[in-house]
């Protein structure tokens, strides 16, 4: 008789996780929203600071 192992619910998960597909994908999204945050922010300390640069990447256009 040969015994089969099934892999667990967990160590599927782990294994999806911590594929290299998986992985760029969420720091990619990561840094996007961190981008979108930054660029679109009313905080007056970040909105003065990153101003500039908002308007020279063209991404936000003068208001």
């Amino acid at each position: 008789m040969t015994t089969q192992t099934h892999p667990s619910v967990l160590q599927k998960t782990a294994n999806l996780t911590l594929s290299t597909p998986v992985q760029a994908t969420l720091f990619v999204s990561l840094c996007a929203l961190t981008l979108w945050t930054v660029y679109f922010t009313t905080y007056p300390a970040i909105h003065d600071r990153v101003h500039n640069p908002r308007h020279h990447t063209l991404l936000v256009p003068c208001h």
